[in-house]
């Protein structure tokens, strides 16, 4: 919305329609950045990323939050707002009418990038209980524009529930992996698939599971190789890869089928 409003303008001084004083005067309205008492909004970010910055709630009162995301929506007509809980969400949504608060993923969101067609991002967990940041990762795919596909509570305690689904993940551009636990699922995965595999530690467990860490250390410290590691509980994060991986593989990066692209090779630690 706003990259149109300054096309609009340009065009407008190019024909002759719109003088200098008056296409300065229309930009300050469009200026890249906003100063509230509480808050700094990069109206610009869109035009750099592809996407318009993102609320982060936790932290926030309800009418910080609300006045944030009426201003991004203004201008952009597209929102995110994570980490919300329900009056938040209460907030955003008087102060944004239609915007949808999905509770399990604990965001708000409006609008969405035009729907694309082609390998969807596969979003696993290994358990239900992982399913809150998967959720997160879900809905940020989802607002990308980009075709996403939930497979759930398919840990390794079950390998023959992981291989079950062996055929999606073959077909996915890209794999986000959301498990907790000692987080062994992304290795098995990562050994499946020839799809970038994009893991995401969370903080379930019992108390050697020191609120993620030891998932996060046991993603780090694969042997399978092409697995990248988000934060502990970073859905948002690793949505936001996955969707840009899947947009660029989609573009023309990758043109393999990705069942024809699964080799038996086996990868081993050195």
């Amino acid at each position: 919305m706003m990259q149109d409003s300054l096309r609009t303008i340009l065009r407008a001084v190019r024909d002759g329609h719109l003088a200098v004083e008056d296409a300065h005067r229309d930009l300050q309205a469009v200026s890249p950045l906003e100063t509230l008492p509480f808050a700094t909004i990069d109206h610009h970010r869109a035009s750099r990323t592809g996407f318009p910055e993102v609320i982060f709630c936790a932290g926030k009162t309800a009418a910080q939050a609300g006045a944030i995301a009426a201003r991004i929506w203004d201008r952009s007509g597209l929102l995110l707002a994570t980490r919300a809980d329900d009056e938040h969400a209460a907030a955003i949504r008087a102060a944004v009418p239609g915007a949808r608060h999905n509770p399990l993923a604990r965001t708000v969101s409006a609008g969405a990038l035009p729907p694309a067609s082609g390998r969807p991002v596969v979003v696993m967990t290994a358990g239900t209980s992982d399913l809150p940041v998967a959720e997160e990762a879900i809905e940020t795919v989802r607002l990308h524009g980009e075709p996403v596909v939930r497979v759930a509570d398919v840990g390794v305690a079950g390998i023959h529930r992981t291989l079950a689904h062996r055929e999606t993940v073959a077909e996915a551009g890209v794999v986000v992996v959301v498990a907790g636990m000692e987080g062994a699922l992304p290795s098995v995965i990562g050994g499946l698939t020839p799809a970038p595999v994009i893991a995401v530690p969370t903080s379930v467990g019992y108390g050697a599971s020191f609120g993620g860490l030891t998932a996060l250390l046991a993603m780090l410290s694969s042997c399978a190789p092409g697995i990248t590691v988000v934060n502990i509980d970073n859905g948002f994060g690793a949505g936001v890869a996955a969707a840009r991986i899947n947009a660029l593989r989609r573009s023309g990066v990758d043109s393999g089928s990705g069942s024809d692209s699964i080799a038996g090779e086996e990868n081993a630690c050195a």
